[in-house]
């Protein structure tokens, strides 16, 4: 079942979404060799709950964190950890939160440090592509039009796409119907219409595009050990343009200022 949002209900999506973006916003100030992935957990944890919201991930089926931070080879879902981020590192920072019974979801993948050009490249890539997707989402396009355009920018610039991790839908559940794949064809899938409110979220390796689970249940790594990026944004299907209600402004604002 696909549920479809009123204009009030976005405006509440947005808020949630909102503190997500400035939640990712405190985090990038920190975000430098030396500090650990537990301690971006808990600035998020603080800060989410100082702002009113609560963090949508912490015990979500048993997850342990605030956030999913995954770093380097990790896709998606890294548990935060001891783990101090190094120069060269590269790290997927997931953030949700429930605020007024609405979700809020979005990631950024930050450099740490001095990152290698080729590296530095896919997170660029994988970044287009989250766009070329959303500029497919709107009224009267199909659900493949968005899956394609990622697809087909990543793969153009020698990236694979990974299969079995996807977009989704958003609203008073983290995931709802539909689901949203990075790769698919033209034309196929659900018609998009008004209403509908979706996280797109490129997860792109430098390598192949085989993934596997780590025994805590929950971390997915690149098989050969390749880095992988991640980026995400929740929309609202718009007439001609899609309505993001996620931001990247707090972060880019932060990062350019570094």
């Amino acid at each position: 079942m696909i549920y479809y949002k009123t204009a009030d209900e976005i405006e509440l999506l947005r808020k949630s979404n909102m503190l997500v973006a400035r939640t990712h916003g405190e985090l990038a100030k920190i975000i430098a060799p030396g500090v650990s992935t537990l301690k971006l957990d808990k600035l998020a944890l603080e800060f989410i709950r100082d702002n009113g919201g609560e963090p949508a991930f912490l015990n979500y089926q048993g997850y342990p964190n605030t956030l999913c931070v995954s770093v380097n080879s990790t896709v998606v879902h890294g548990i935060p950890s001891n783990y101090e981020l190094k120069d060269g590192d590269i790290v997927s920072v997931d953030c949700g939160v429930l605020m007024n019974k609405y979700y809020g979801d979005s990631a950024y993948t930050y450099l740490v440090g001095e990152v290698r050009p080729e590296i530095v490249k896919l997170l660029q890539v994988t970044k287009e592509s989250l766009y070329k997707g959303i500029e497919k989402a709107v009224e009267g396009n199909r659900l493949g039009d968005v899956s394609y355009a990622v697809q087909q920018h990543c793969e153009s610039n020698g990236y694979s796409v990974v299969r079995e991790m996807v977009g989704h839908g958003v609203g008073r559940k983290l995931h709802e119907k539909p689901e949203v794949p990075n790769y698919g064809r033209r034309g196929s899938g659900i018609k998009l219409k008004k209403g509908l409110v979706i996280a797109i979220e490129p997860m792109i390796n430098m390598g192949k595009k085989e993934i596997y689970q780590l025994e805590d249940g929950w971390t997915i790594k690149t098989k050969d050990g390749m880095p992988s990026a991640h980026f995400e944004h929740t929309i609202a299907i718009g007439q001609g343009k899609a309505d993001i209600l996620s931001s990247f402004e707090f972060v880019e604002e932060v990062l350019k200022n570094k």
